[in-house]
This record gives C-alpha cells, sequence and structure tokens, in this order.
C-alpha cells in the first residue's frame, strides 16, 4: 500500500528545503543590518548624544522597532503572504542605512535614533524567516529548518563587522557614515533574494478559524515557550548593547569592540548548523534549559574581569546561550499552533519578546552609566532562574497530561 501522506510530507519538505536556502542567504544578509548597528550604535550615539546616558538610546530605537514591527508584520503576512512582508522589510532597511549615513554627516542625534528605529521594523520581519522555513514542513524537518535559516546568521558575523571595519573611515572624520550607505546597499540584494521564496498568500480558509489567542497563550508550553523568549533574547541584548561602549569606557579600542561583536555574532548562529538535531534527539526543553544556563555563564565570566579576553569570552559564550535558548524556544512555539493560528501566534510570542527587549533595552545605558559593567551581568541571574523554573513546570504539566490520557484509555484486555 502506498504511503500518501508520506509522500506529501516529502513534497512539502522539498519545497520547505528550497526555501531554506533563501532564507538562510537572507539571514546573512540581514544580519548585516544589526551587526552594523550594534557595532556602531552605542559609539555614535556617544558621540552625537547631549548626554552619555542616552548613548545606548540609539540600540534601544532598534528594539522599540524590532517591537513595534512584529504585530504588523503576522498581520501584512495573513493578509498578503510572507513574501510582501519581506520585501516590506528589506525596505526598511534601505531607508535605514540611507537615513543612518545622512544622521552621522549632519550630526543629528535623533535622527540617527529614527535610523535605528527603521532598523528595528527590518529586523522585525528578519524575525519571521525561521518559522517562515518551517511552513508545510513535516514535524520532523521543522526543527531543522528553523536552524538552518538561523546558521545563515555566521556570514552575517563575519559580514557585519568586517563591513564596518573596511569602512568606517572612508568618509573621515564622519566615522561610520560610509557604513550605513554599504548596509543600504546589502539590504537591496536582500530584497532581491527574498522575491524569489514560495510564501503564497494564505488561503481564504486560512483566514479565519482557530482558537482564540488568550486560549492558546494559556498553554503552559507556550508560557514556557514565549517567557524562555522573552529571557533569552532580552538577557543576551542586554549585555551585547553595552559591551562595546563598556569596552571603551575601561580603555580598549574599536577594533577590540568590533572583534568581540563579530565573534558574538558567528557565537550566535554558528550552532545553528546542529542545533535543529539536537532538539530533535534531546528536546527543545532541554537544549532551552542548556541556552539560559550558557548565558548565566556568560555573565559570569563578564564579572570575573574587564581584559579585551573576558569581553571577548562573554560575548561568545553568550552567542552560544541565546542561540540554544532561542531556537529552542521558537521550535517550542511550533508545538503550540495548528497551521491556520500561526502568523497570528508567532507574531504574537515575538511582540512579547521584543517588547519587553525595548523596555529593558531604554534602561541599559543607564544601567552602564550609572552602576557599571558588573551591574549589567548581575542583572542575568534571576530571570535565568526564573527561566529554568517556568520550563520545569511545563515539562511536568505535559507528563502529567500524557499520564492522564493513558489512565482514560480503555482496558481493552477486560
Amino acid at each position: 500500500m502506498i504511503d500518501v501522506t508520506a509522500g506529501d510530507e516529502t513534497a512539502d519538505d522539498a519545497r520547505a528545503r528550497a526555501n531554506v536556502l533563501r532564507l538562510a542567504a537572507a539571514q546573512a544578509l540581514t544580519g548585516a543590518n544589526s551587526a552594523v548597528i550594534f557595532a556602531t550604535g552605542s559609539i555614535v550615539g556617544a558621540t552625537l548624544a547631549p548626554d552619555i546616558s542616552l548613548a545606548t538610546v540609539p540600540l534601544s530605537m532598534y528594539v522599540l522597532g524590532m517591537a513595534a514591527g512584529t504585530l504588523p508584520t503576522g498581520a501584512i503576512s495573513r493578509a498578503f503572504g510572507r513574501r510582501v512582508a519581506f520585501i516590506a522589510g528589506t525596505g526598511c532597511g534601505v531607508l535605514t542605512g540611507s537615513l543612518g549615513a545622512w544622521a552621522i554627516l549632519h550630526s543629528s542625534f535623533w535622527l540617527f535614533c529614527a535610523a535605528t528605529f527603521l532598523g528595528g521594523l527590518y529586523g522585525a520581519v528578519a524575525q519571521s524567516y525561521r518559522f517562515a522555513a518551517a511552513d508545510g514542513a513535516s514535524a520532523t524537518f521543522r526543527p531543522k529548518a528553523v536552524s538552518w535559516v538561523m546558521a545563515g546568521g555566521v556570514f552575517a558575523g563575519v559580514l557585519g563587522p568586517q563591513l564596518v571595519q573596511w569602512t568606517m573611515d572612508i568618509w573621515s572624520p564622519y566615522l561610520f557614515a560610509f557604513s550605513f550607505v554599504v548596509q543600504a546597499l546589502v539590504a537591496l540584494v536582500a530584497m532581491a533574494v527574498l522575491s524569489g521564496v514560495d510564501a503564497p498568500k494564505p488561503a481564504p480558509a486560512d483566514l479565519h478559524g482557530g482558537r482564540p489567542l488568550l486560549e492558546i497563550a494559556r498553554q503552559p508550553r507556550f508560557i514556557a515557550a514565549a517567557l524562555c523568549g522573552v529571557i533569552a533574547y532580552p538577557m543576551m541584548n542586554l549585555v551585547m548593547t553595552s559591551a562595546p561602549l563598556a569596552m571603551k569606557m575601561c580603555g580598549l579600542s574599536v577594533s577590540d569592540s568590533n572583534f568581540g561583536i563579530q565573534w558574538h555574532i558567528v557565537a550566535m548562529y554558528g550552532p545553528s548548523f546542529f542545533t535543529g538535531s539536537l532538539i530533535a534527539r534531546f528536546g527543545a526543553p532541554r537544549i532551552v534549559a542548556l541556552g539560559l544556563l550558557l548565558e548565566a555563564a556568560a555573565a559570569t565570566i563578564g564579572l570575573s574581569g574587564i581584559t579585551a579576553p573576558h569581553f571577548w569570552a562573554t560575548l561568545i559564550v553568550l552567542g552560544m546561550g541565546w542561540n540554544f535558548a532561542f531556537v529552542g524556544a521558537s521550535a517550542l512555539v511550533l508545538e503550540t499552533h495548528r497551521p491556520q493560528e500561526r502568523n497570528k501566534v508567532q507574531a504574537f510570542n515575538d511582540f512579547l519578546i521584543f517588547g519587553m527587549m525595548a523596555i529593558g533595552s531604554f534602561s541599559s545605558g543607564q544601567l552602564l552609566a550609572h552602576y557599571g559593567w558588573n551591574a549589567v551581568n548581575l542583572v542575568v541571574f534571576p530571570p535565568v532562574l526564573l527561566g529554568l523554573a517556568v520550563l520545569s513546570f511545563a515539562s511536568f504539566a505535559k507528563r502529567r497530561a500524557k499520564l492522564r490520557d493513558v489512565d482514560q484509555l480503555p482496558d481493552i484486555g477486560a
């Protein structure tokens, strides 16, 4: 007997694999957007801001843009298809580079903040690449699809900081101005790549139905996935955005900072080549827990010294921890919704993550300016402990539900 279901899954996975290649390439190109902003944002901010405590505001505006863009991304994807949302996002990326360069050339702090906000909108759309890769894929392939798209960020880890290193002095004395021009050109290339993604407009039947969002959000599995994402990404962002300015305050060079950010981004995305396989073998909750523990380990390293190697090690371990926790949490989200619910659930999950990041990000500059680098690292520990506790509770609740279902089966042996 022919297994028709297996044949359909194979066809769907072939389509998903083709999309993964384009989405991974787009992830690499889009990563230049965030890499340029994170490598330069606090330094440009410190130069242009009226007060040093406002130095990280451009980075906070980037995060705010990500939070503001998540729900519209879901709405556009639901109404017109993901490809339309992708093109709109890369358009914001082109504006980011153009406006960022103009702001530096004209010494406008608030215009630079507007540019990084647009970069955040671009980043919000890019966050949906990982979920788009799983559309229509089999349950077995989904974690790998998510992971492989994230792996595209490895190239971004090399491209972004090197782009800054090669271009930062071209329009001297306007440090980093030309870097943003090149970032706009890279966004145009990403637009061309994404135009070929096979992501048609959802069928009319998929625009209606499904459970209410509140019902989905009450599931212990969703609560654990969203909370761990809310912890993993903002804690990583807090330390990462503070590190370049902290390194400068400790007398280290811009090259030292660029090197640290470069290897941080490589560490963020490098494990993605095997994270999906680890999730398939050990389960998403265990991989999320490992990621949270690595973020705590990174904070511990950060507390142990302020030399360049200490900063580099902190950023590398932090990146690895983020990868395991965030990819694992994303895989958990995919287990909590039905196909017709995916856009609203995924957008809501990202809104929670980046909304919390935005709140925390605005305080990072104040935290670093008034309390120092050690305080930034100490903040990491309580949320990590909370995430581990909620993850354990969700796993316990799932085991109890399975046991209850088994107990309710009829005794066919009687």
